[in-house]
């Protein structure tokens, strides 16, 4: 490729707080040719916040398809673009996908500016384990889709992450403590890093109560985290056989660590094991 092939630059906004927004964020926005913005009404106040007066153009889910050809070919030309989202990281269930697919292929320079995002930052005030997880997005918004869906899931043992919308909150945690049974372990996170954010964790069948008895925990954007499924009788039997292989010849952390790349069960899982076999050698 010529050395004048401009960058597309994938930046994450804030999910709130302007606060968050990084200084180098700001530099880039301030610099490319022109920003590719979800909706640019929207990102509007945030530029003005920062005294950004680069142009923008609309690139949402609508239009992505037809235009990621034309801004490669931009970006081709020399020209500097930045892609942003309404808010969080772009690309994640939001438009993006296709154009840096496409610059891929064509070996066009992307570079990530890192910043806020809404999974990310759920997960890490959930106290659900963080050591293996799985990023849902959107579940169907018809219930019996949404089931289906949540059957499939049901086996899977990584922490669940999930975005919800206002109207749908109440009939997807109901639908949840259906599927995953009442005592699963959740995490709701609403309205993330904004003056009434909430962040609750408890079994599924106490949040179903909390949310259907407080209208306020029906208003806002929302990241569900769900405990993964714990490990299943056959699953847990094979991690017990390695672990008391295990034990007698390396440390705790060793054999918790070799038996959960073995099993693909989480590690705080088998830790908790291996803390009761340890007791019987």
């Amino acid at each position: 490729m010529p050395d004048s092939t401009g960058t597309l630059y994938i930046v994450a906004t804030p999910i709130g707080n302007l606060s968050d927004f990084s200084p180098r964020a700001v530099t880039t926005l301030s610099q490319v040719d022109t920003i590719l913005a979800e909706d640019t009404r929207h990102s509007m106040h945030l530029l003005h916040h920062f005294n950004i007066k680069t142009p923008m153009q609309a690139f949402h889910e609508h239009n992505e398809a037809h235009k990621a050809e034309n801004i490669c070919e931009r970006l081709h030309a020399g020209e500097n673009l930045a892609l942003i989202s309404d808010a969080g990281t772009p690309l994640l269930s939001d438009p993006g996908y296709r154009l840096v697919n496409m610059a891929q292929d064509q070996s066009i320079r992307i570079v990530p500016i890192p910043g806020p995002s809404a999974p990310i930052t759920a997960l890490s005030v959930s106290g659900l384990a963080t050591d293996r997880f799985v990023f849902e997005g959107f579940l169907p918004a018809k219930s019996t889709a949404r089931k289906s869906r949540l059957h499939e899931l049901g086996s899977e043992n990584r922490s669940l992450i999930f975005f919800e919308s206002p109207k749908r909150i109440l009939s997807c945690l109901q639908d949840m403590s259906e599927v995953f049974g009442g005592e699963r372990l959740a995490c709701v996170a609403r309205e993330l890093t904004k003056t009434y954010e909430t962040i609750r964790r408890d079994s599924l069948v106490a949040l179903v109560d909390w949310v259907s008895r407080d209208l306020n925990q029906q208003k806002g954007e929302f990241v569900v985290i769900v405990q993964g499924a714990p490990p299943t009788d056959a699953n847990r039997q094979q991690a017990e056989m390695i672990l008391r292989e295990l034990l007698p010849l390396l440390s705790l952390k060793q054999a918790v660590a070799v038996t959960a790349k073995i099993t693909q069960e989480k590690k705080n899982q088998i830790y908790e094991l291996a803390l009761q076999i340890k007791d019987q050698i």
